[in-house]
C-alpha cells in the first residue's frame, strides 16, 4: 500500500472518530446528521463553483453514485436499529463483517491482486475491529454474537455489514472513473436527498429547527470535519485496493477509543489493549505488504 493512500486514510480515520464524537454530543442525532450533510453540502458546492469542479454528469456517475448512497443510507439506519434494539457487545461485532466481504469483491468483482502479507494485515485488523467491544476474552464470548442469528437486531448488524462492503466496491468504481471530489460530491448530494425523504414524516414536524437552535455551533463544525473524511478517504481510496483501505479506516476505532479514555472518562481494558494492538499490528502489515 502506498504511503500517501496510507496517510490519507487513517487522517480520514480521524476525521471520522471525530464527526462521530459530535454526533454523539447531539440531542436529535438523526436530525444532526441530516445538518451535518446540508453543511458539508454547501461547503462542497462552495468549492464547485469556486474551483470549477463541476462533475461531467454522466448516466454512469449518477447510478454509482446514487447506489452508494443507498447502500451507505441503508447502513447507518440499520446500524441504529440494531444497536437501539440489541446488545452492544453482539451487534457491534457483527456490522463489521463488511471488512471480510470487501476483500472477495475487491479480487472478484475488481480483479485486486493481494500479497499474503497483506492479508494477514486485514485479518488482524478485522479480528480487532470484532474484538473490540466484546465482553471478555474468551471462545464463548467470540462466537456468541453468532449464537443470536434469530434476533432482529443481529440479522440487521449482519446484513448492515454487508451493504456496507456493496457500497465500498461502488465507492472504488466511482473514484476509479472520476475525480474523487466530483465523485464524492454526487455522493454527498444523493445521501442528503434521501435523509431529507426521510425528514419529510410527520415524526419530525419541527425537529430540524429545533436541533439547529440547540446546537449550531456543533452543526457548523460538523460540515468541514466530514468532508474532509469523506474527500481524503476517496483520494487515498484512488491510490490504493479497496481491500487494504477499508481496513485501514478502523484505526478510526482506535481514535473513538482514545476519545473515550481522554475526555469521556471511559476505561481502557484488557479487550480494548488486545483490539488495538491487533488493528496497528494489521495497519503496519498492510503498508509493509
Amino acid at each position: 500500500m502506498e504511503t500517501l493512500a496510507l496517510l490519507l486514510i487513517v487522517f480520514s480515520a480521524f476525521m471520522h472518530a471525530l464527526w462521530n464524537l459530535l454526533v454523539k454530543q447531539s440531542r436529535d442525532k438523526t436530525v444532526f446528521i441530516w445538518w451535518m450533510f446540508l453543511s458539508s453540502g454547501s461547503l462542497m458546492t462552495l468549492l464547485t463553483f469556486a474551483l470549477g469542479l463541476f462533475p461531467p454528469l454522466s448516466l454512469q456517475l449518477l447510478v454509482l453514485a446514487s447506489a452508494g448512497a443507498v447502500c451507505f443510507v441503508l447502513y447507518h439506519w440499520l446500524g441504529g436499529f440494531a444497536y437501539r434494539d440489541g446488545d452492544l457487545s453482539v451487534t457491534y461485532p457483527l456490522a463489521q463483517t463488511a471488512m471480510f466481504y470487501v476483500p472477495l469483491w475487491g479480487v472478484l468483482l475488481l480483479g485486486e491482486r493481494l500479497t499474503l502479507i497483506g492479508v494477514a494485515g486485514i485479518v488482524l485488523i478485522a479480528l480487532g475491529a470484532y474484538c473490540i467491544q466484546l465482553r471478555n476474552l474468551s471462545a464463548a464470548e467470540f462466537l456468541r454474537p453468532f449464537s443470536q442469528l434469530g434476533n432482529r437486531s443481529v440479522q440487521a448488524a449482519l446484513l448492515a455489514g454487508f451493504i456496507y462492503s456493496v457500497g465500498a466496491i461502488l465507492d472504488k468504481s466511482g473514484v476509479d472513473r472520476y475525480s474523487p471530489f466530483q465523485f464524492t460530491y454526487i455522493l454527498v448530494l444523493f445521501m442528503f436527498l434521501f435523509m431529507s425523504l426521510n425528514l419529510l414524516r410527520p415524526c419530525y414536524r419541527g425537529r430540524v429547527i429545533g436541533e439547529w437552535r440547540h446546537n449550531p455551533k456543533l452543526i457548523l463544525w460538523s460540515g468541514p470535519v466530514i468532508m474532509a473524511s469523506f474527500l481524503s478517504f476517496r483520494f487515498g481510496l484512488q491510490l490504493s485496493p479497496v481491500s487494504y483501505a477499508l481496513p485501514v479506516r478502523q484505526v478510526s476505532l482506535l481514535v473513538g477509543v482514545l476519545i473515550g479514555i481522554v475526555f469521556l472518562g471511559e476505561s481502557f481494558g484488557k479487550i480494548r489493549l488486545a483490539s488495538t494492538l491487533l488493528i496497528m499490528s494489521g495497519v503496519f502489515l498492510v503498508w509493509y505488504g
